[in-house]
């Protein structure tokens, strides 16, 4: 009896659990995914240089390489129309478009600076810290303007 009772709690847990998700194939869910790769590995950088996390140079080069290639990917999965109201993009990003476009094409331009200041040796923080504030900054501008929290 317990048993039964056990298993149908479990199985009623695991179907609320899927219901309200995004589809990782949806442009939603592409874009999201892509987001939270670009935080991740923005959170590395910013950790190298805060402390968090022992300072490795070549591993700060790829990092930046790579938060460079994933900030020219999430724009390509923001449709022209909003497709969901489960989004924490506002309906902004949808009626300014211009606006954001544009602070798209700033953090593309703030992380493509950032590689280019990561490969200069010998590796300084002092030469690291304003181009990784540059990209945080990007970042904050943009959810400020276009993100609900």
């Amino acid at each position: 009896m317990i048993v039964k009772r056990l298993t149908v709690v479990v199985l009623a847990c695991l179907m609320l659990s899927a219901c309200g998700g995004v589809d990782p194939d949806s442009p939603q869910g592409q874009r999201k995914a892509i987001f939270k790769q670009m935080l991740k590995t923005s959170e590395d950088l910013g950790g190298m240089l805060r402390g968090r996390i022992p300072f490795d140079g070549p591993r700060f080069t790829a990092g930046a390489t790579q938060l460079d290639a994933l900030s020219h990917e999430p724009w390509k999965h923001f449709s022209q129309v909003k497709e969901s109201d489960q989004t924490n993009a506002t309906d902004d990003v949808w009626q300014k478009q211009a606006r954001f476009q544009a602070l798209a094409r700033q953090l593309e331009a703030a992380t493509g600076e950032l590689v280019v200041v990561s490969q200069v040796q010998p590796y300084k923080v002092s030469n690291l810290m304003p181009a990784v504030k540059k990209v945080e900054d990007t970042c904050s501008a943009c959810h400020k303007e276009f993100r609900n929290h």
